[in-house]
């Protein structure tokens, strides 16, 4: 399993407001110029944060983003879902699609290996919020 650079690009992003939170507004100009983001791209990435309820856009001259929730109750997991889909390793292992068209699922010994490696996945991305990298990235600054 491969993260792209969209979900990459977002966790940056996320952690760079979650450092700055809670900081009024921030613009996708100053944050791509502050995490080397092309803008347009992180345009589209924050416009499906923000359907999917973790970000708030306020427009105008004065407009920008804001985190729809504390850094401590946004983890790794919901925005990683958000941009990337389910996190599974292999097809055989999601909640949908391919599982019906397996002749050889209940035989199949490696799918058991990929279900587990699904599931640590997942527990470790839903186990680190925001508010826990900020905290992390202060101290490492200090």
């Amino acid at each position: 399993m491969k993260i792209s650079t969209k979900a990459m690009y977002g966790i940056k992003a996320i952690l760079d407001m979650a450092i700055n939170y809670p900081k009024d507004l921030t613009t996708v100009k100053s944050l791509a110029e502050r995490q080397n983001i092309p803008e347009k791209y992180l345009e589209q990435i924050f416009s499906v944060l923000r359907k999917a309820g973790y970000l708030i856009s306020t427009r105008g001259s004065m407009g920008g983003y804001s985190l729809a929730f504390p850094p401590q109750e946004i983890t790794v997991g919901d925005i990683l879902r958000v941009l990337e889909g389910e996190l599974v390793p292999v097809n055989c292992v999601t909640e949908h699609s391919y599982r019906a068209k397996c002749k050889r699922e209940d035989k199949c010994i490696t799918r058991y290996l990929w279900a587990e490696i699904r599931d640590k996945i997942n527990n470790i991305v839903d186990n680190v919020t925001f508010g826990e990298l900020a905290e992390g990235y202060k101290q490492i600054m200090n």
